[in-house]
């Protein structure tokens, strides 16, 4: 008799290029990392670049406006050859091999978060680089390309850099294409909840969201709410900031809700149903509703891509948890000695010389739509919001006035062509070095 040989198992050959998207919180995930990796994903199969060729990789970086969840939230997707979670970044800096092999040569792509860490991400692996720049691109000596999404972006460029450049467009533009009627919502009129998805948003926006839910539903009895859920929270995350572990709760009358039998919504205290989307994203849902009462943050963006009406609300009377910001300051309001004071003198100083908060008012340059920042109460916005509903002429007016700032879709599709141009010749014909 024979004995039996232990099995030793033949290692995956490295993919000889990488693509490695970089990013930062559940916002940029949705609506920018998804999209582009679905397309380069199909453009790597149509072409028969098999993976041991060309490799999709997720590297998230540490950003105030992350969760440290949206590793988990990508992982379904099964895009990605390998995904390094944000708490994971500056070991992965240090030791890259420690985390499994890496492919010889490669692209970095910026997608949220600091892009810096990207740039540094590129030089430690030795891959090229391609910033996508929203606003403004930071470090164009590092950058290979730059795609970027519009003049405002182009115009901030030096000189000497643009020729690195190409405008895009705006990644959110696309987000209109794959937002169909294959969800259609029941009848009636249709208010999204928007209550963030960081902690520190959660804890007001919840409490507060619920009980103007509850106003509004008292003005307009045919009112039905959705709330989409995340993809870095939970139904016991709301829970838990609607119940008494949530101090901000006891301030506000809604009071803490049940989960329906079936679990697809929340009802409150007062018998108001709030019907919840557990999918992400949540587009073709959203699409269809009449109006949408938000945070700020990527949220804004994503409802005005989909040309939804929103209310933006910023409840300053809570100063104390409002710690989101971003930037050296924003770090320095987190550390435990200066957490409440310097946050909230923080805070005070962002929002007198704020600007715009909500991303199509500072496309635009100009109010398209509203935004509450001050001691805002629930039955004022619950009364601003019937008034809105009541006036479907000017809801379709802030729609169209979201939709003319949209641009042309095809953002995505031109990003991928970046990236395509950018990998090493070898990839790009689907056959590996002789």
């Amino acid at each position: 008799m024979h004995a039996v040989q232990p099995h030793t198992a033949t290692p995956d050959p490295v993919p000889q290029a990488g693509i490695v998207l970089v990013s930062n919180g559940p916002g940029e995930l949705s609506t920018w990392v998804r999209p582009v990796a679905q397309c380069l994903q199909r453009r790597l199969e149509a072409a028969g670049r098999a993976r041991s060729f060309c490799a999709l990789y997720l590297v998230l970086v540490p950003c105030p406006n992350g969760t440290g969840r949206e590793h988990r939230a990508a992982a379904p997707w099964g895009l990605f050859e390998r995904i390094t979670p944000a708490s994971r970044f500056w070991p992965l800096l240090l030791r890259p091999r420690r985390f499994g092999p890496w492919p010889r040569q490669g692209v970095v792509v910026f997608l949220g978060g600091d892009q810096f860490w990207s740039v540094l991400l590129s030089a430690r692996l030795g891959y090229r680089h391609l910033t996508y720049a929203e606003w403004v691109a930071r470090w164009p000596r590092w950058n290979d390309r730059i795609a970027v999404m519009g003049p405002g972006a182009a115009a901030r460029l030096p000189a000497r850099w643009r020729s690195r450049s190409r405008m895009v467009g705006d990644l959110m533009a696309d987000l209109s294409e794959s937002a169909r009627s294959e969800q259609p919502l029941p009848p009636g009129e249709w208010v999204a909840l928007l209550p963030g998805s960081k902690p520190a948003k959660l804890r007001v926006g919840v409490p507060f969201l619920l009980e103007t839910a509850d106003r509004l539903a008292s003005l307009r009895p045919g009112c039905r709410f959705l709330l989409p859920l995340a993809p870095t929270t939970s139904v016991a995350d709301l829970l838990r900031q609607a119940g008494p572990a949530n101090p901000i709760a006891a301030q506000y009358g809604g009071g803490l809700p049940q989960l329906s039998p079936a679990g697809d919504a929340l009802i409150s205290q007062a018998g108001t149903r709030i019907q919840l989307e557990r999918r992400s994203p949540a587009h073709a849902v959203l699409s269809q509703c009449a109006l949408a009462l938000t945070t700020v943050g990527a949220n804004t963006a994503e409802l005005a891509a989909l040309g939804v009406p929103m209310l933006v609300l910023v409840p300053t009377q809570h100063l104390h948890v409002m710690q989101a910001w971003d930037g050296l300051a924003g770090l320095l309001g987190r550390l435990p000695l200066l957490r409440w004071c310097f946050g909230v003198v923080l805070t005070l100083w962002r929002l007198r010389h704020r600007g715009y908060l909500a991303s199509p008012n500072i496309s635009a340059g100009r109010a398209v739509v509203p935004e509450r920042v001050g001691p805002i109460t629930p039955a004022q916005i619950a009364a601003e919001a019937a008034d809105w509903l009541a006036a479907p002429g000017r809801l379709q007016g802030m729609r169209d006035d979201l939709h003319s700032l949209r641009g042309q879709p095809g953002a995505v599709a031109a990003l991928t062509d970046l990236v395509e141009e950018l990998l090493p010749a070898s990839s790009a014909d689907g056959h590996p070095d002789s």
